[in-house]
């Protein structure tokens, strides 16, 4: 599998390419901002995008699902207690003012343990409720893409509607933390020391979990 993290400036976001390198597809996680820098780096890469998959219903995650599907045709998936979040008026209005358009709804519904087949490339869901209802983690090939769920060094934010520091923490240790130390961890912001970890690093020293 083929990893590209696209550092979106404007809320520090990171966007990520997952490509398959037999088939030449990929996935688009957490599009947002700026639809054509994400097109441009997945076309230089020389990937067509299949799936386009949020982690969680944000608008700060969703704002270029629209243009990014237009473009590419792709399936849109998303946990099923964010789905109605990620189409609905609210976000809509965020999205534009974010620079983004608001999100067409979601064609593939997620659960926990589902396997999204991006070409060859098996694409496992664990849902990691505690930021959002519906947040997830996306896991493949020792990579671990989380969202606003872990950080490096910190946590999501829990204070906003269906959010809980509890099921968070619950989420985090009794799911993401049972992978191999290796794992690497892929966060949906840039707001640590680095721009990725790992389990292992998390498990040691990161103070909120």
């Amino acid at each position: 599998m083929d990893v590209k993290q696209i550092y979106l400036p404007r809320m520090a976001n990171f966007c990520y390419m997952l490509g398959d390198l037999e088939t030449g597809t990929c996935a688009v996680i957490d599009p947002a901002f700026d639809a054509k820098k994400i097109t441009g780096e997945v076309d230089a890469a020389g990937y067509r995008i299949t799936h386009v998959i949020n982690t969680h219903g944000h608008a700060d995650h969703v704002s270029a699902n629209a243009d990014i599907i237009k473009a590419s045709g792709a399936t849109l998936c998303i946990h099923g207690a964010d789905a109605s979040q990620v189409s609905g008026f609210f976000n809509r209005s965020i999205s534009r003012v974010l620079g983004g358009k608001g999100s067409p709804a979601a064609k593939c519904i997620l659960s926990d343990g589902d396997i999204v087949p991006v070409g060859k490339t098996d694409l496992r869901i664990i849902h990691t409720p505690g930021h959002t209802p519906g947040s997830i983690c996306i896991y493949a090939d020792g990579h671990l893409f989380t969202g606003d769920t872990l950080f490096v060094g910190a946590v999501g934010r829990t204070d906003l509607p269906g959010g809980s520091f509890k099921t968070l923490i619950s989420s985090i240790r009794e799911k993401l933390y049972r992978l191999p130390d290796e794992t690497i961890v892929w966060p949906g912001h840039d707001y640590g020391d680095s721009p990725s970890s790992t389990i292992g690093r998390e498990k040691a020293e990161n103070p909120f979990t």
